[in-house]
């Protein structure tokens, strides 16, 4: 295998692809095929294709538990040998620069909107690496305090160098401060000026892990961890940086968001901001990754493309054996019509603090205050619309680290589903089975049942209708071993193996599924939607039929198109790292 590539390194044979017909504005539409005639007005629909985008500048190939109630009376009780806690790492306060509420206004929502546990993630950057880091703190304590039933962990927004945003946050301890501190100082790229695509800001980010893995190591916190966020919304997260973040500090580095927050952006006019969903209204920058497909700029099914293309980004780790996990979060900052704004100088036309101080002059902005009227934000309280899943051992704070490093995640939107256990067993042992980021090793030629248990909506959900899932899709693939070209973000062998008509379910509903004379290893994993909006997959329809289609920029409904999304499971058997795995 081939060592780290350089900064957006990208000379290899599957970025050399001709731009397709249906990107080259110079070909009329007369003169296209069927295929790229619908590409093309899919891109267009999704202000990828047209004024404002150049067609040169588009680059990229054909292959292109129990959720428990509100009042927490029953989301901690044990499932499966497990607690499945709902949280959210992605929350920002009033010491983001664009932000506005308090610490205990985010966490009182959370947990009426039956959350369990929560990060507040507040932007790195020089006025909160001078100030706001500490200040934060008295209002977390505070928090943690009056809210006992909400785990509340203090973190961050990494500016990742040469990279995007990432969530980093610690365990709560006497030295959560310091650490953090110490580490948004020397390296964050904003702080740092380090930004830029480079080799130079690539072993930065690095060497911020490797500070992170050292910190635990020492003690100075008992557990750290590091998830990307909103990563293909610019383009700027490479594939080889993936790989290098996870090979670096596997203990820290274990995933991304799979759903990015700002959900509501793309509600229409005149009842919203008309936007991007997730906010991914971007097109390829300078320091974008140029292999990816011009599609992957915005979301799909509200789903970061990384995720949501079946063989993709994510499924190219899972098929080298890498655990490498997905979230869902709020990314709250400012929510959907809400009457609050930030406090507002009037002779300078800016937010100011309660003492008279600009933001940059103190690292917070003052208390909200009354607008006089609704705002169409951007964005959701957390709990309110997307929810991460996390099987937990216990009610405490090392328990959901643990949780999440071990890969027991699923993820929801719109309260879609109740439920979700998820089991890989060896066919007639009776066993429990092996659960979302374990690994079941069997002998060769063993047949491996899955085992699908799903709780159905019991409860309207914050917009006040009842869910109703209407398909479950198994996705499987080989795991084939490390890939020689590191910036890889596509997989041969995964694809959608079975797909379950759930509509006329009531209550839970038990999918099963036999893969039978298993070779060598392979992974699963589960989705599943309402069916409302459907499309064949970036990779075409043999691999995945009826994937979420691509988001159109002012006019992606959230509530209208709800998904939800497990971790895999890997298993494992003696053979050749060759087809075939399994036979169907």
């Amino acid at each position: 295998m081939s060592g780290v590539h350089g900064p957006h390194d990208h000379d290899h044979h599957h970025h050399d692809r001709p731009v397709s017909e249906g990107l080259d504005l110079a070909v009329p539409d007369a003169a296209l095929s069927p295929s790229e005639l619908n590409r093309r007005s899919l891109l267009r629909s999704a202000g990828l294709l047209g004024a404002g985008v150049a067609a040169g500048s588009v680059l990229g190939g054909q292959g292109v538990a129990l959720a428990g109630s509100t009042d927490g009376s029953d989301r901690r009780e044990p499932a499966g040998g497990f607690r499945w806690l709902a949280g959210d790492h992605h929350i920002h306060t009033q010491y983001s620069p664009d932000a506005m509420y308090r610490v205990s206004d985010q966490v009182r929502h959370a947990s009426q909107n039956g959350l369990d546990w929560m990060v507040i993630t507040d932007h790195g950057s020089v006025a909160h690496a001078k100030f706001g880091v500490d200040k934060v703190n008295p209002d977390i304590l505070a928090a943690r305090e009056d809210y006992p039933r909400t785990l509340l962990f203090q973190g961050l927004e990494w500016n990742i160098p040469a990279a995007e945003h990432a969530t980093v946050f610690v365990a709560p301890g006497p030295n959560e401060v310091a650490v953090l501190k110490q580490f948004e100082n020397a390296y964050d790229g904003v702080v740092m000026g380090a930004t830029a695509g480079t080799a130079a800001n690539e072993a930065l980010a690095i060497s911020g892990l490797s500070y992170l893995s050292d910190a635990v190591r020492q003690g100075q916190v008992s557990d750290a961890l590091m998830l990307a966020n909103h990563p293909a919304r610019r383009g700027l997260d490479s594939p080889h940086e993936f790989r290098g973040w996870r090979d670096s500090a596997p203990d820290i580095a274990i995933g991304m968001e799979g759903a990015p927050g700002h959900q509501a952006l793309g509600i229409p006019a005149p009842n919203g901001a008309a936007s991007g969903r997730g906010a991914y209204d971007f097109a390829p920058l300078p320091d974008s990754f140029p292999g990816f497909p011009i599609e992957y700029y915005r979301t799909f099914g509200g789903f970061d493309a990384f995720t949501a293309t079946v063989g993709g980004l994510w499924d190219s780790m899972l098929a080298e054996g890498r655990p490498w996990w997905i979230t869902a979060n709020s990314d709250s900052h400012k929510v959907y019509a809400d009457w609050a704004k930030n406090p507002v100088n009037n002779n300078a036309n800016a937010p100011w603090d309660a003492a008279g101080d600009t933001f940059n002059n103190f690292g917070r902005y003052g208390d909200p205050v009354y607008a006089g009227g609704i705002a169409f934000n951007g964005d959701f309280w957390p709990g309110y619309y997307s929810r991460t899943h996390v099987g937990a051992a216990r009610f405490d704070y090392g328990a959901v680290m643990a949780g999440m490093r071990a890969g027991r995640v699923w993820v929801d939107h719109g309260a879609l589903i109740d439920g979700l256990d998820l089991r890989v067993r060896p066919l007639g042992s009776g066993q429990p089975g092996t659960t979302l980021g374990g690994t079941l090793k069997v002998r060769k030629g063993a047949d491996v049942e899955v085992v699908i248990t799903i709780t159905l909506a019991s409860r309207p959900n914050f917009a006040q209708f009842l869910p109703k899932l209407a398909r479950v899709d198994l996705i499987a693939g080989d795991v084939l071993g490390p890939v020689q070209d590191r910036d890889s973000f596509t997989t041969p062998n995964t694809k959608v193996v079975k797909s379950f008509d759930v509509s006329a379910a009531t209550g839970s509903v038990t999918l099963t599924y036999t893969f039978t004379d298993v070779a060598a290893p392979f992974y699963l994993r589960v989705r599943g939607t309402d069916g409302n909006r459907t499309a064949p997959g970036l990779l075409g329809a043999a691999v995945d039929p009826n994937g979420p289609p691509i988001d159109m920029v002012g006019n992606a409904d959230p509530w209208a198109d709800l998904w939800f999304y497990s971790n895999p499971i890997f298993v494992t058997a003696p053979g050749p790292l060759s087809p075939p795995r399994w036979k169907q």
